[in-house]
């Protein structure tokens, strides 16, 4: 199955629907392909802001998400930890929760307390021993080397 906007879309439904089915969504979320990243999984943001309606939501996922060769419960466990952050407020109409996003682990537990541990511990052992590699073929590092400011101080 090709690994577009629907089918990115209807993976948010699925892990909404058995994860977080008691988490109510109040304003618009859309979940879209971002910018490739190398550390980036996935991003939760406000978005664009209409008079008399709630601010809406957007989950952006790495685009580098869309080969195949990434499995599937790598990109589950990225839309639960961006779902994650949503529940507890950041980014969404639901009452926060905690003074910052990852504060004590909060992502993880949460995800735990919701049948997500498995999907979790294999999610980190395939970015682990893979993310790396996978990199290096698909999206290697520019030789180009940035420009430096030159910063001068006077005294």
């Amino acid at each position: 199955m090709i690994r577009d906007n629907d089918w990115l879309f209807t993976k948010l439904d699925e892990v909404w629907d058995n994860f977080f089915p008691d988490i109510p969504q109040d304003n618009e979320v859309k979940i879209i392909w971002g910018r490739k990243a190398r550390n980036r999984l996935g991003s939760i943001k406000q978005g664009k802001v209409i008079k008399g309606a709630l601010p809406e939501t957007i989950i952006t996922i790495n685009p580098l998400f869309k080969d195949q060769n990434i499995p599937e419960y790598v990109i589950i466990g990225t839309i639960g930890h961006e779902l994650a952050h949503y529940a507890h407020g950041f980014h969404s109409p639901l009452k926060r929760k905690f003074e910052t996003p990852h504060a004590g682990g909060v992502v993880n537990k949460e995800l735990k307390s919701r049948g997500l541990e498995k999907v979790l511990k294999l999610q980190k052992k395939w970015l682990k021993e893979n993310w790396e590699d996978y990199l290096k073929e698909t999206f290697p590092r520019s030789n180009r080397r940035r420009k430096r400011r030159v910063i001068i101080k006077w005294f």
